[in-house]
């Protein structure tokens, strides 16, 4: 029988196990065994996928999961890059030298199962107890990607970095373009999607200088705002607030990836016309500051930034901007709102929602400590409003189409867009709610179409 070796369970499944979460990857390193003993062990137990047999990874299909296996790895730095590193194995490696090539020391733990022990060469474990982010060693340099990792690692662990990790982030900050922007975006996607204390990883790209690839949130930074709506300081404090106050929101834990996604990067990107749009003005003979039309000129700064990260663009920057747009609905109705305002908006938000909408409010009003974060009365009003309609997760949909006006005898041409979209205009207005009710509507403008 082929010599198993030492297995042992590494990397982030530890980390995760202390933290009492639920592991997303189980890998396994693998000591004082050879490459074909590992593998004959492994095709004994199920399919085998040698997926870097260069580095010696392999992957075991046991039901639905799959389980990566590793020889321990020595890396050496080559190339500029993510992946400018020549990389072997080496079976006699010890725990210390082989955990000596992870990133964080939260992260270079082994569990050796056989012992029931932890393996914890670097103190990974003190570092997890006491919430801090520290570089496993000085070849951390070598990889920039690491630092984007620490950013969404702070966010999911609720980690702050010691101050050497810090000066080690800041002085490989020209590196960010050597990275390929797949991999950014990977990173912003896990900070999205699996935050906890979003603003802790904003506060680490902040303290790093890695803040300045990205302008539109470096802009934020100093960005002042009125004191007596915004008593928490400048633009980019109130965001990380606002951020930290939408992971604990229903709509957000209840979301899945994609929804997650847009909740998040709506809510980075609402302020970020702020910068260009804030200006001391006297009202009521005080001088204060207020940013008029930031909402509008936030849509295509949150595009700007989706773009720059590797976002989707089908998928998630419409969403994104239609609800940047519309984050001041609360404010900007100032009375109780009619239906036919609430469908507008409803409209104007497509392909996001009012749920959506809403919960972005939500956030944003209580990112404003030590403000009350009870929701204002204008988000009670629209939302209320919107349960009546029925319009929280869809906007409504035009009830003539096309095929009613042909119906009618009218030709297809120029006029049939103009028509569609008056006839929908009246509906909005709540003129009609069904085709039927819609039928008088229809027969005037077609016959106003064809004539006498």
């Amino acid at each position: 029988m082929a010599k198993v070796g030492t297995p042992r369970i590494s990397g982030g499944a530890v980390r995760d196990w202390l933290l009492k979460r639920e592991p997303e990857d189980l890998d396994v390193e693998v000591f004082d065994v050879s490459w074909e003993n590992l593998m004959a062990v492994l095709r004994g137990l199920g399919k085998v996928n040698e997926v870097g047999k260069a580095f010696g990874v392999a992957r075991l299909r046991v039901g639905p999961g799959e389980i990566d296996f590793s020889l321990p790895r020595l890396e050496s730095k080559t190339d500029p890059g993510h992946k400018g590193f020549v990389v072997r194995s080496e079976k006699s490696l010890d725990l210390k030298q082989a955990a000596a090539r992870r990133d964080f020391t939260v992260n270079s733990m082994a569990y050796d199962w056989k012992d029931g022990v932890v393996c914890d060469p670097f103190d990974g474990k003190k570092d997890l107890d006491s919430r801090i982010l520290r570089h496993t060693s000085e070849a951390f340099a070598e990889d920039p990607l690491r630092v984007l990792r620490g950013f969404q690692f702070c966010s999911r662990f609720h980690l702050t970095a010691t101050e050497e990790t810090i000066r080690l982030c800041r002085s490989i900050r020209n590196a960010y373009h050597e990275l390929p922007v797949e991999r950014v975006w990977m990173e912003w996607e896990k900070w999205a999607t699996h935050s906890s204390r979003p603003s802790l990883g904003l506060k680490f790209l902040k303290e790093t200088g890695w803040i300045t690839h990205f302008p539109e949130l470096n802009d934020l930074i100093d960005c002042p705002q009125d004191p007596e709506w915004h008593p928490e300081g400048d633009v980019f404090t109130h965001t990380g607030h606002c951020l930290d106050a939408m992971v604990g929101q229903e709509d957000y834990l209840k979301a899945d990836k994609s929804g997650r996604l847009v909740l998040m990067f709506a809510t980075l990107a609402h302020d970020f016309g702020k910068p260009s749009t804030t200006v001391r003005k006297e009202k009521n003979g005080t001088l204060r500051w207020v940013s008029p039309g930031h909402d509008r000129a936030g849509m295509p700064l949150a595009e700007s930034f989706l773009r720059s990260i590797g976002a989707s663009p089908k998928k998630l920057i419409p969403p994104v901007r239609a609800l940047v747009s519309c984050h001041m609905a609360a404010i900007q109705i100032r009375k109780k709102p009619s239906r036919a305002q609430v469908r507008r908006l409803a409209r104007k938000l497509h392909p996001g929602s009012l749920t959506e909408l809403f919960a972005l409010i939500r956030a944003d009003q209580a990112g404003r400590p030590p403000l009350s974060p009870e929701p204002s009365r204008g988000l009670l009003e629209l939302q209320a409003v919107a349960g009546e309609e029925s319009l929280a997760s869809q906007a409504p949909k035009p009830i003539v189409l096309g095929r009613h006006l042909l119906k009618k005898g009218l030709e297809p041409g120029p006029r049939f867009k103009t028509i569609l979209d008056e006839l929908f205009e009246r509906q909005l207005d709540g003129e009609f709610s069904s085709l039927e009710e819609a039928q008088p509507f229809i027969d005037r403008v077609c016959d106003d179409a064809v004539g006498p």
